[in-house]
């Protein structure tokens, strides 16, 4: 797909509109991507953040991305996996809600962690195959909007089950 592109490296570098942080409930930083990008933003987005109070799971939430080459951070909060019915509906909701919550703030450039598949332990080919899927049918349905979607992987085994799902 045109308009979908994967990325090998370091989401904190992107030179997009807006970069997700794959956020714990408080949105207060954390560790893996949530800590990178906080590293990288600065102390300015832990500040804002504390305003947003929290954010429940599969939802999305906004904030400026201060020292970051980004614009904007926009923080979702993915399921911890627990083999539920409900783990691939919140994990959808976070790219979905993610890519709506931009499309409202003029964002037409978006780069996505691989949401959930590191301590919160979703399998990484079921994560891949949801958010690849959801993402296809979320640029279907806003066709009229101009929107660049990046798979940010962290690893090569990532990127290539990224790759398997495109």
């Amino acid at each position: 797909m045109a308009n979908i592109r994967i990325d090998l490296g370091d989401i904190t570098k992107l030179q997009v509109d807006a970069i997700v942080n794959a956020a714990n409930k408080s949105l207060l930083g954390g560790g893996g991507v949530d800590g990178a990008i906080h590293r990288a933003a600065g102390r300015q987005l832990l500040e804002e953040c504390r305003g947003l109070h929290g954010c429940e799971t599969g939802q999305a939430k906004i904030t400026k991305g201060y020292n970051l080459p980004a614009k904007h951070v926009i923080h979702t909060v993915g399921p911890i996996y627990s083999g539920s019915a409900e783990d691939p509906v919140k994990l959808a909701d976070c790219y979905r809600n993610s890519l709506d919550l931009a499309a409202e703030n003029d964002v037409h450039s978006i780069a996505f962690p691989a949401i959930s598949t590191g301590v919160y332990g979703y399998p990484k080919s079921a994560a891949c195959e949801i958010a690849v899927n959801t993402v296809k049918t979320w640029l279907e349905e806003h066709s009229g909007y101009e929107m660049q979607v990046i798979f940010s992987c962290f690893d090569a085994r990532t990127a290539e089950l990224y790759r398997q799902n495109l």
